[in-house]
């Protein structure tokens, strides 16, 4: 009996097994046909990036945040800058239809994240072969890491591409104390991305999609259009969960190393944040750098939450028209 139960519960579970890996794939293959690549491809070391280029003059480039991709900005910012601007933007490593950093571990039970330094330095030569120059650098939430990464790069590196200015939307930039969330911590371990990622990605309703994007708003609303356009499910795809989970998941170690070098750091720094940010709060980030980068302006937002590029999609404008003048570069 103990042989038949324990036969039983084997199959049960062998079938689970099955069911979620089958319904994944039915969901990275719909996700793929629904919202494939809208841009182009550009070859770099040990992979490709995905990317979209538009506009003319002094070359701005935009980094989507954490489980983001390029249509982030594609959706509305973008076409708000390129009558001024060379707009380059980025799907991140791992994310959208760029492939992960070289050398990073990809398997279903690695926790390695693909660390901001090292995703600054593949975007950096993708950039270079793009031949953008003197870029203002813009990131969103976990894109902010990524541009200050970009900058400080610049300190050790004499490259066309280096920084001419950071502009920060409500972006990752210091040490949080204590840790992520249950989230993060599960789904970026051994057995998250073995077990619950699959499962998520088999399982998730649409309502869950729905409710996480709402979440990220707050207390805004997202714009019409955007549930549709920014291809959330590209997201739930099992690849992309593991690596955006275990980039945030391992990030801190390195936002502590960037951090250590803001002082050295010349070029201007605009922040734009908003004030009800509960995802990455103003008062841990933005306000703390601004207490060792002097040359740090920051635009604070009241009543705005993590999304200050849809809240006030102007106030980010001026930011890099801003950050523009100040570095000599205004169109």
């Amino acid at each position: 009996m103990a042989l038949n139960a324990l036969t039983v519960s084997t199959l049960a579970i062998g079938l689970g097994a099955a069911l979620t890996l089958v319904g994944a794939q039915q969901r990275v293959a719909a996700a793929q046909m629904k919202y494939p690549p809208i841009g182009e491809f550009v070859e770099v070391s040990g992979g490709q990036v995905h990317y979209v280029q538009e506009g003319s003059g002094p070359h701005v480039v935009l980094l989507h945040g954490a489980g983001g991709n390029l249509r982030e900005f594609t959706f509305d910012l973008m076409g708000r800058l390129t009558d001024h601007y060379t707009v380059t933007v980025f799907d991140r490593p791992g994310l959208g239809y760029t492939d992960r950093v070289p050398g990073v571990a990809t398997g279903p039970t690695a926790t390695e994240g693909d660390s901001p330094q090292a995703q600054a330095a593949m975007l950096r030569e993708a950039a270079a072969k793009l031949g953008i120059e003197a870029p203002i650098v813009t990131g969103h939430s976990f894109g902010g890491i990524v541009s200050y990464a970009w900058a400080v790069a610049g300190l050790d590196e004499d490259s066309p591409v280096n920084a001419a200015a950071v502009v920060s939307l409500a972006g990752v930039t210091m040490p949080w104390p204590g840790g992520l969330g249950r989230y993060y911590r599960v789904n970026g371990s051994a057995v998250g991305g073995l077990v619950t990622i699959p499962m998520i990605s088999a399982f998730a309703p649409q309502s869950v999609v729905d409710s996480s994007i709402a979440g990220t708003f707050a207390p805004q609303d997202p714009p019409e259009g955007y549930a549709d356009y920014i291809g959330a499910d590209l997201t739930l795809r099992p690849t992309s969960m593991r690596a955006n989970t275990r980039q945030v998941n391992t990030s801190r170690p390195h936002v502590v190393t960037l951090s250590a070098r803001y002082p050295e750091l010349t070029l201007p720094i605009e922040i734009v944040h908003g004030e009800e940010d509960t995802t990455v709060p103003i008062q841990i980030h933005a306000e703390e750098i601004e207490k060792i980068v002097p040359q740090v302006n920051t635009v604070r937002l009241p009543g705005v939450g993590h999304m200050p590029h849809h809240a006030d999609p102007q106030a980010a404008v001026s930011a890099i028209n801003r950050a523009a003048r100040r570095a000599g570069i205004f169109p």
